[in-house]
């Protein structure tokens, strides 16, 4: 692992609470001083080399968010810099990708680890299903009202308020009542 793989990867894993960050220019792309630089919605970004990066998905303040097709990783506006052919970045489309997965994959795993007894869980529409009642290896048990369920860990996803599964809670009480033995 080169210096600059280890300090892009630790530049991004900074930024777990929200998308991946880039956050290193290359030298070369340095704008002037005082110089401008125009990041704005489908414009084109290229490394300092002039290789394809991806276009720019979303601006939203000082987050530019970066579609290379393959991922979409958000970059602050200040890793840009401006030149004759447009908007450049410190990193290869390879490179971004990369650190955008690696810090992705870290984030579901610190996500999944926070998974604690008394945490509210809500389904998609952020309606309220129950809360985690245990966590157990792999499996989670979330009560609701009216019953219990041992989900995967897989099954739970982080929400923008935290955890969420894919079932409302009478989805979820049904899917129990359905699969619990009847008493006798």
């Amino acid at each position: 692992m080169t210096l600059r793989t280890a300090f892009l990867a630790t530049a991004l894993m900074t930024f777990v609470a929200g998308p991946a960050f880039a956050q290193e220019t290359a030298p070369a792309a340095a704008p002037a001083a005082g110089a401008k630089v125009n990041v704005t919605q489908g414009a084109s970004v290229s490394d300092a080399k002039g290789g394809a990066v991806g276009t720019i998905a979303s601006v939203n303040g000082d987050v530019a968010v970066i579609d290379t097709g393959t991922v979409k990783a958000s970059v602050p506006t200040s890793a840009f810099a401006q030149s004759d052919k447009g908007l450049l970045i410190g990193m290869t489309k390879a490179e971004l990708e990369a650190a955008a997965k690696g810090a992705s994959q870290q984030q579901q795993e610190q996500f999944l680890a926070s998974l604690a007894p008394g945490v509210a869980v809500t389904d998609q529409s952020g309606g309220a299903v129950g809360t985690i009642e245990a966590v157990e290896g792999d499996m989670v048990t979330i009560a609701t009202p009216n019953a219990k369920a041992k989900l995967p860990k897989t099954a739970i996803a982080q929400g923008p308020n935290g955890p969420v599964i894919g079932m409302t809670q009478a989805q979820l009480e049904a899917a129990v009542k359905s699969t619990t033995p009847p008493a006798g």
